[in-house]
């Protein structure tokens, strides 16, 4: 865990780092928040996440709490006090503090800041080599997904029930029967055409880093593409299923609500693509 919080122009010890109670992030989850991996020291896909923040507040109109430039010698710090070599920066941005009002505070209020580090340990390979089950549910979250809300709330809910059910992700289903997303993980299929299959960007998913690393990588590799939704129906007659996210890279599903998908076993094409993520990682991704 961090060592060193950052928290509104300081870096404190962790035990003594905190915001003050009436924060409109913990009153209200009024705020937007970033993972970034750090590979070797280094950022991951840094501007791509700075794009993705950008993109979520201006969605919610919150302002920057400082510049770009400062936010990155924020970022640089962390990494360097925490001494983190393989693990992610968690940033969080709220309204700040303010008395207790649905309705934005009046201007002059200035955003809360938030920086803290974990180290994190290399997927284990059993998880590679035998991949992970989901279970399908729901999806009962807002219709903003698009948005990197710290209102989290659905997506914990699911995690924890897909968790009961001995499974590693839950895939959430939408009023028509399509896979969104995962509670904290982009969907992926790859059919018997050895299609990739991704469902596209808009509202109800968020636009992955990693998913974003993983379509160039595998247009950079002529793998065949296509962006459509997909029914977990469809998922079960696949040849292979995976999930994406800053921390799991591409990891195979092999099971999803108890049934196997394929042979049962992580595919060709899923462990191509982490093989080929893993490549850019070290080449400064």
């Amino acid at each position: 865990m961090s060592r060193f919080a950052y928290v509104n122009g300081q870096y404190l010890p962790l035990s003594v780092a905190g915001v003050h109670i009436e924060d409109r992030g913990y009153q209200f989850a009024d705020g937007i928040y970033e993972v970034i991996a750090v590979h070797q020291g280094r950022l991951v896909d840094e501007e791509a996440h700075l794009v993705r923040l950008s993109r979520s507040l201006h969605e919610i109109e919150l302002a920057w709490p400082v510049s770009k430039a400062v936010l990155k010698h924020i970022l640089r710090r962390m990494i360097a006090i925490n001494l983190l070599k393989n693990g992610i920066l968690y940033l969080q941005i709220t309204r700040g503090v303010t008395r207790r009002d649905h309705a934005f505070p009046k201007p002059g209020v200035t955003p809360s800041l938030v920086v803290t580090a974990k180290t994190m340990k290399p997927t284990p390979p059993e998880m590679i080599e035998r991949g992970v089950a989901v279970v399908t549910m729901p999806d009962q979250r807002w219709k903003r997904c698009d948005i990197k809300s710290v209102a989290l709330l659905p997506n914990i809910l699911s995690k924890q029930a897909a968790k009961l059910k001995g499974a590693y992700e839950a895939w959430l289903i939408d009023e028509k029967g399509f896979v969104t997303e995962g509670s904290s993980t982009n969907a992926w299929i790859v059919t018997g055409k050895g299609e990739i299959v991704t469902r596209p960007l808009g509202q109800p998913i968020l636009a992955g880093v990693t998913r974003q690393a993983i379509l160039a990588l595998a247009k950079e590799a002529g793998l065949k593409l296509v962006e459509r939704p997909f029914k977990p129906a469809e998922a079960l007659k696949a040849q292979e299923a995976f999930l994406t996210s800053t921390t799991s890279w591409a990891l195979p599903i092999t099971r999803i609500d108890g049934k196997p998908v394929g042979s049962g076993k992580p595919g060709p094409i899923t462990l191509r693509l982490r093989q080929l993520y893993a490549e850019a990682l070290d080449k400064g991704l």
